[in-house]
């Protein structure tokens, strides 16, 4: 019993991978320091269209949707809103995968002049 049990849990959980897709990873940012209307581009595994919907610029509890410009596998490049106010930003993507998405923010940080 307690082997259907685990065999059950690991099906499931193989189901719940599988539909998620691979984790994208953010590992840098290039140029760190930008202004409204630069170009930016992050580097990192897992970044294409099938992985990421969406990427965003967070700044305690305010969210802004950029306009990604390119993306492949190992780069995302965006450009920086016009109206977009000085400070320090960090970067965040919505994964890909309607019911399974999720918003993966890491310690990925741009400046903003």
């Amino acid at each position: 019993m307690l082997r259907l049990l685990m065999a059950l849990i690991l099906a499931g959980a193989a189901v719940f991978a599988s539909a998620a897709g691979p984790t994208p990873l953010m590992k840098e940012v290039q140029p760190d320091s930008a202004k409204a209307g630069d170009e930016v581009t992050v580097s990192g595994t897992n970044l294409e269209k099938a992985n990421v919907a969406a990427v965003y610029l967070t700044q305690g509890e305010k969210t802004i949707k950029v306009k990604v410009t390119s993306q492949t596998d190992t780069e995302v490049k965006f450009t920086i809103p016009q109206d977009l106010k000085a400070g320090r930003f960090g970067i965040m993507v919505l994964t890909s995968g309607g019911d399974n998405a999720r918003e993966i923010d890491e310690p990925v940080l741009v400046s903003v002049e």
